[in-house]
């Protein structure tokens, strides 16, 4: 997982950014690049925290930060896809700025999880 979850991340952060850009292509260029920063700061977040402060982790605390890497490159990808090719206009936007979010709060619970995990 060590090898595979940052590979995750890069791949989920390029898909993205590619269903965001084909569903807002024609919106205005300030509103793109703060819709490319809100969606792709969970990403860059997790990956940071990979690269730089895992190696000093117990090996049960970045089991949880691989594990949370996988989850948010699947389920942003699925919502994404979802979103672009199923959903109204209407509904597409909200996507865009919810998940992100929810984003937040599956690091922030993986985070939580993985201090009570460090104590044991």
């Amino acid at each position: 997982m060590r090898v595979v979850s940052p590979i995750a991340v890069v791949v989920g952060a390029a898909g993205s950014l590619a269903l965001m850009l084909r569903d807002h292509l024609h919106s205005p260029p300030v509103l793109l690049v703060l819709f490319t920063g809100w969606m792709l700061l969970p990403f860059v977040a997790l990956l940071f925290a990979q690269l730089v402060f895992s190696t000093r982790w117990l090996a049960t605390t970045r089991a949880v930060l691989y594990s949370a890497m996988l989850v948010l490159t699947v389920v942003s990808l699925a919502v994404y896809g979802v979103a672009v090719f199923g959903l109204r206009n209407t509904q597409q936007t909200f996507v865009f700025l919810a998940v992100p979010f929810g984003s937040w709060v599956l690091i922030s619970i993986a985070a939580g999880i993985a201090a009570i995990a460090g104590r044991r």
